[in-house]
Order: C-alpha cells, then sequence, then structure tokens
C-alpha cells in the first residue's frame, strides 16, 4: 500500500439545503453545520433562518434560490401543505427531496408522486426525537426513512449526522406510518399513566412521586408483550402461550371500572377497550388474549 491510499482523505461533508428553521429545523442545521456540512437554510419567517448565519448558515431570500443552490434539499416544515407551498417556484428537476414535514401516510405517498412528476427523487421521514435530542448520539433519537433506497444510500451518512437513520421501505408513507404508529402506542400509554395518577390523586398518604417509580417499573416490565402480540398476528393463532385469557380480563376488568368509580374517577379512558374486550369475548374468543381486538379495530 503506497503512501498516498494510507493517506486518502475521506469526502468532505457534503452540502444540503434545508427548508425550515423552527424549533426540530434549527436543530437539525446546527447538527448539520457542528458536523461541517454547509447549508443553505430558508423559512417563510425570514428571522429565524437569519439566526442561523451566525452558525455558518447561508440563508437564501426565497426556497427556490435554496433549492437551486444544492442538490440535497431536505424539507422540516410545518405541514404537507407547507411543503407545496414552498416548492411550488422551485425547479426540482435532478434534486434529491428528503420530506422530514410530519404528516399521513397518504401524504408521503402522494408528495413522492408529486415529487416525481417534477423530475425528483424522494424519501419521506418520521422523526422520532424532539428538538433537544438532535445531534446527541446518546438521546436515541431517530429518524424513519422510505421512498427512493437509492437516496438513502447516496445520503445515508448526511442524513445520520442529526440522529440514527432506519430505513423502511420503498414505500413512500411507509415513515410516517412507523412514525404514527409508533405515537399513537405512546398516546395509549398516556393515558393508562394519567387514568393511574387519577386514582390514587385524592389519598393524601400517597405521593405521586412514590408511585411514580412503581408505575414505570411496571409499564417496563408489561411492554416485551408486543413480541408476543407481534408473534399471534404472525401466526393466526391468537390462544397459543396465554397466560391471562380474554374471559379472565373481562372478568376483571370490572374491578377496574369499580375501582375508579370508588375514587370518583372517570372511566372514559378504559372503557372503550373494555368495550371492544366484550364483544371479541361475545363473539367465542374467551382462550384467546387480546389480540384479536385487533381485528375489531380494523373491521370496517
Amino acid at each position: 500500500m503506497n503512501s498516498d491510499s494510507m493517506h486518502e482523505k475521506s469526502a468532505p461533508p457534503a452540502p444540503l439545503t434545508l427548508l425550515g428553521a423552527g424549533a426540530m429545523g434549527t436543530a437539525l442545521a446546527r447538527a448539520w453545520l457542528s458536523a461541517g456540512h454547509p447549508v443553505t437554510v430558508w423559512n417563510r419567517t425570514p428571522a429565524r433562518a437569519e439566526a442561523l448565519a451566525a452558525d455558518g448558515a447561508t440563508v437564501a431570500r426565497s426556497a427556490a434560490e435554496a433549492v437551486a443552490a444544492n442538490r440535497l434539499v431536505i424539507a422540516c416544515l410545518l405541514d404537507d401543505a407547507s411543503v407545496g407551498d414552498a416548492l411550488g417556484d422551485s425547479e426540482l428537476a435532478g434534486r434529491d427531496l428528503v420530506n422530514l414535514t410530519t404528516g399521513t401516510p397518504a401524504q408521503g405517498r402522494a408528495r413522492a408522486a408529486w415529487a416525481q412528476e417534477r423530475g425528483a427523487r424522494f424519501l419521506g421521514g418520521g422523526i422520532m426525537a424532539v428538538p433537544p435530542m438532535i445531534g446527541v448520539p446518546e438521546s436515541g433519537g431517530y429518524v424513519f426513512y422510505s421512498g427512493s433506497a437509492d437516496l438513502f444510500e447516496e445520503h445515508r451518512d448526511t442524513l445520520a449526522v442529526p440522529a440514527g437513520t432506519r430505513y423502511v421501505g420503498a414505500d413512500a408513507g411507509f415513515a410516517a406510518l412507523h412514525d404514527v404508529a409508533l405515537l399513537s402506542a405512546m398516546e395509549g400509554m398516556f393515558a393508562g399513566v394519567s387514568h393511574a395518577f387519577a386514582l390514587i390523586g385524592g389519598e393524601k398518604d400517597i405521593d405521586p412521586r412514590d408511585f411514580a417509580p412503581l408505575l414505570v417499573d411496571w409499564l417496563t416490565a408489561m411492554a416485551p408483550a408486543a413480541h408476543q402480540v407481534a408473534e399471534r398476528l404472525r401466526s393466526g393463532d391468537y390462544t397459543r402461550g396465554v397466560v391471562s385469557n380474554l374471559a379472565m380480563q373481562v372478568a376483571g376488568g370490572a374491578t377496574l371500572v369499580r375501582t375508579a368509580e370508588e375514587q370518583g374517577v372517570s372511566t372514559e379512558l378504559i372503557t372503550p377497550f373494555h368495550d371492544l374486550m366484550r364483544r371479541r369475548l361475545a363473539d367465542g374468543h374467551g382462550e384467546e388474549d387480546t389480540t384479536g381486538v385487533i381485528d375489531l379495530l380494523r373491521s370496517r
């Protein structure tokens, strides 16, 4: 091996354009700038973009000017309509558009078709992080990506600078679908947490700070049940390995409802799930676990 090969330098950080300088966009821009990437930024409210100039960003006067500056264009805007508005006058042919704007799977697929009609490759994204987690590898934040596999592979290193990357398929709507599915599960967990704290809230001798570790430990212990649900969905056998079957859970649910009533707590967060379990039980599935509720949710 000659000395030139031994001292071969890696490629310099790739330039990119960022549309959107809100809280998330600003965090993304600063992560790329800190890693040495030349960043051209545009924001509908110019002052927000200009604040990044001190960090080394080039501020474009228009979205079209920002798009023209670089091949890799990343959008992190308010909503899908904002993406269309911002890029309406831009020349996208030959550009690689990565859309990190929160949206639905259908919007992701439609935006991919829209970009492809204009000669651009497209990658949808779903950010599983809040701004303080961006640029902090140990935070565990990451971004789902779906769409053009070639685009993802070409820009993988650049995309990995602010947060981890997880490519979830060629369907441009899959990033949003994974994003929303996880957020929906989170909301369900928060609903349970809210109900639990409401139950103890009227007891002056129970400090919520003492209760919180118990709640976290319990939820952590229960979370791996998702793997069992996945296996049952895959096999189609909802009875394999069931410990607490649906009949038992429906019977026990009456105690949960009665306790809430005794504590003066509304049951509106827990009764919808109980209603679904009772429906599944009435259909003759008492030996299953709660996996069959998913079939009820998907039957329209």
